[in-house]
């Protein structure tokens, strides 16, 4: 982090050879700022540098012959890496506090490559001609945020000049703000917690009791790309503990929803032996857009309209049973501490008694799969309450701050 007082320096990413006008008007309007550009050239074949970039750090591919022959996907993804190595470094000598790119196709895939590399927290930004369409092959799970460029990245005018200062005017009051606010929020243990507007009020109660108990609690909205982005910040190391009530994103998964979370969720936690509570929340539904999106191979299958832009589909006591196998197995695979904690009466708002998902037989399924399939010695609690009751929630969190603080009571006796 830049020290008080001193500039936020942005790097400054871009193909010098074909967009190096582009790029030097950014870096002065980004030092008009207040800040100061540190420009790399990513250029994928050499090129020439304007005058003005003299004084800057950059990166060239120089003297390989093979690349100058390959073809522009080779020589993209080379200059990729080189480039996601350079920027990574810089980033962790604290040597820049934002980044900013501009391009098309090319431009765009090498310098999200590089920003997908670096810590959540430091601005990200890429003006690209591709950011009206679906960004989530650049953006990953990072917070990279996409501007659209409405013009091509080819020369100065009305539209693009306005663009490209708005853009760096972003970027700086980012790194700004983020550096005149460290150290203003304490230092306190992260748990991250998994949450669906079905489970909403269960995450809500359980994170005041984690909350008061002394701990940060980030929560991420189980849609696919959340599942996804928690797995990532677990995996990066920082969680001390992890409340996962929301595996629903397995159900998607599985029978061919739209929010699937991919096959490596549920692993972060087990895989680092991070202490966790999981629950099977929202398992009994499967998500789809407007009904008339929904795959003519689930007609006659038990739906409820959310809103008129989301349709749940109720999964099937089979699809349960092989739900129950799959979140066992991979809690099973835990090197660390980890409860299965059972609602009985309602994994969510809508399969209680009397509501449209409720299906005794399906739930009894799940459960019965996920206590078959859990390895010997891990905890399977099933509680004669609904998921959203504050009892259960109250559970949870106890059981997730029994395992943190068992965890520093044996950190204390070993240290």
């Amino acid at each position: 982090m830049t020290a008080a007082g001193s500039r936020p320096t942005i790097a400054v990413l871009g193909t010098l050879d074909t967009k190096g006008l582009e790029h030097a008007f950014v870096a002065a309007a980004i030092r008009d700022r207040g800040c100061a550009p540190l420009v790399i050239d990513t250029s994928p074949v050499p090129g020439p540098l304007p005058p003005e970039f003299a004084g800057f750090e950059c990166l060239r591919v120089r003297g390989d012959a093979g690349l100058a022959a390959a073809d522009r996907g080779t020589a993209v993804a080379a200059v990729a890496a080189e480039t996601a190595t350079l920027v990574a470094a810089l980033a962790r000598a604290g040597r820049i506090q934002g980044v900013i790119a501009l391009g098309g196709s090319g431009g765009t895939a090498i310098a999200t490559a590089a920003m997908r590399g670096l810590p959540i927290g430091l601005p990200k930004l890429m003006v690209s001609t591709l950011a009206g369409g679906d960004v989530s092959a650049f953006v990953g799970t990072s917070d990279i945020v996409m501007m659209p460029s409405l013009v091509d990245v080819a020369g100065l005018n009305r539209v693009s000049r306005q663009v490209f200062l708005q853009a760096a005017a972003a970027v700086c009051g980012m790194a700004q703000a983020r550096a005149a606010a460290a150290g203003d929020a304490p230092d306190r243990p992260l748990v991250v917690a998994s949450m669906f507007g079905n489970t909403t009020r269960c995450v809500d109660h359980a994170r005041e009791i984690l909350e008061r108990a002394g701990y940060e609690v980030l929560v991420f909205h189980a849609t696919g790309a959340g599942g996804r982005l928690m797995e990532a910040i677990i995996a990066s190391g920082i969680v001390a503990g992890v409340l996962d009530v929301t595996t629903t994103e397995w159900a998607d998964e599985l029978v061919g929803g739209i929010l699937g979370a991919g096959p490596h969720r549920l692993e972060a936690a087990a895989r680092l032996g991070v202490p966790a509570v999981v629950a099977p929340g929202c398992l009994d539904m499967v998500n789809f857009g407007p009904r008339d999106t929904v795959p003519a191979r689930f007609r006659g299958r038990t739906f409820y309209e959310h809103s008129p832009q989301v349709t749940l589909m109720r999964t099937t006591a089979a699809e349960c049973r092989e739900l129950g196998r799959i979140v066992a197995e991979k809690l099973s695979a835990s090197v660390g501490p980890v409860c299965v904690e059972i609602p009985r009466r309602a994994i969510s708002v809508i399969s209680a008694a009397g509501q449209p998902f409720a299906d005794a037989e399906a739930d009894r399924a799940l459960f019965d799969a996920l206590r078959g399939h859990l390895r010997p010695g891990i905890p399977c609690i099933e509680h004669d309450l609904e998921i959203n009751d504050p009892t259960f929630a109250t559970r949870c969190a106890n059981q997730l701050l029994g395992m943190l603080d068992g965890g520093r009571a044996m950190r204390r006796l070993l240290g």
